[in-house]
């Protein structure tokens, strides 16, 4: 990632902070305002946005590092450990809820002021969705999985305040104050789906995880392309590290080939590869037609630019 994205992250990563805790303020006080069990509900889990959005400008700050003696391939890998970290406390965040609502479920109890209290949490609820829309944008964008994870747990937040508005508006027109409890149930449910998803992509991503298929093809598309001179390649390997991507293969040349040849068509490999994939780190081995090949081979194309 470059620097100027780095600082991106960082930034929107900081203003996640005041805005978690700003949404946090209005959902309390519309908890305050009614009385309402899933008002606070929906406030338990922002407060969990407000913790998740330290963790995550923690995660963006550090993987931002430079590469260092102790970690020569970078930092990047701590973006994954906040997701994880955040999937954990939506889950948590989910439990709380149900722990909450399945009491009010036998004894409910009927809102005060509900129209302040739902209008108050409405306003909370289109603040975090703009916010949401930005972090997932953003996460995608620059490769964030810190981001892409906070915009993913503050969109379960909206998905939690619209079922709660709807189902306290059912609650009011029908007189049945059950509704509001079981409703809160309902949506932990929900939360508690919605972090799962979070950890298992984060814990991918902890695995070294390959590129898409479709970014794979394009590889080999650009080696087939600007490979002349070369012979072949083979044993492509690529893998996502937060942000960063790694590419690896071996590049079959003839035996008698000098080594600034060999360099440039390295040369000529990597900026192409960076065309489809910028800012790829890729590590090219070559090695003289005699050695035995393993792994898919690349078949090469004509050289660039030659007439077809």
């Amino acid at each position: 990632m470059e620097n100027r994205d780095s600082s991106t992250v960082k930034r929107l990563a900081l203003w996640g902070i005041p805005l978690a805790l700003g949404v946090m303020g209005l959902k309390l006080v519309a908890w305050w305002v009614t009385g309402s069990v899933a008002l606070l509900s929906d406030g338990m889990e922002s407060s969990v946005n407000v913790v998740a959005a330290i963790v995550a400008f923690a995660a963006v700050s550090y993987a931002a590092k430079p590469a260092d003696k102790t970690h020569p391939f970078g930092h990047h890998k701590a973006e994954y450990l906040s997701a994880v970290l955040e999937g954990v406390l939506i889950v948590v965040a989910a439990l709380l809820i149900v722990m909450e609502a399945l009491p009010a479920v036998l004894a409910p109890t009927p809102m005060e002021a509900p129209i302040l209290g739902l209008a108050i949490n409405f306003l909370a609820g289109m603040i975090n969705a703009a916010w949401a829309f930005v972090l997932i944008r953003a996460g995608r964008r620059y490769r964030s999985p810190a981001l892409a994870a906070d915009g993913q747990h503050i969109l379960s937040d909206v998905v939690t305040s619209a079922g709660v508005l709807v189902g306290l508006v059912l609650a009011i027109t029908t007189g049945y104050a059950v509704l509001d409890p079981l409703l809160a149930v309902l949506v932990a449910l929900n939360i508690l789906y919605q972090g799962w998803k979070v950890i298992t992509h984060s814990v991918d991503g902890l695995m070294d995880h390959a590129v898409e298929s479709g970014e794979a093809e394009a590889i080999k598309a650009a080696i087939a392309a600007h490979g002349a001179g070369s012979l072949g390649a083979h044993d492509l390997k690529t893998r996502r590290a937060g942000s960063a991507t790694f590419v690896d293969f071996h590049l079959v040349v003839p035996a008698s080939m000098p080594v600034g040849e060999a360099h440039e068509i390295c040369d000529r490999l990597e900026d192409a590869i960076r065309e489809v994939l910028p800012g790829a780190q890729i590590a090219i081995h070559v090695e003289p037609e005699t050695e035995r090949a393993h792994g898919e081979r690349v078949r090469l194309g004509p050289p660039a630019g030659a007439a077809t």
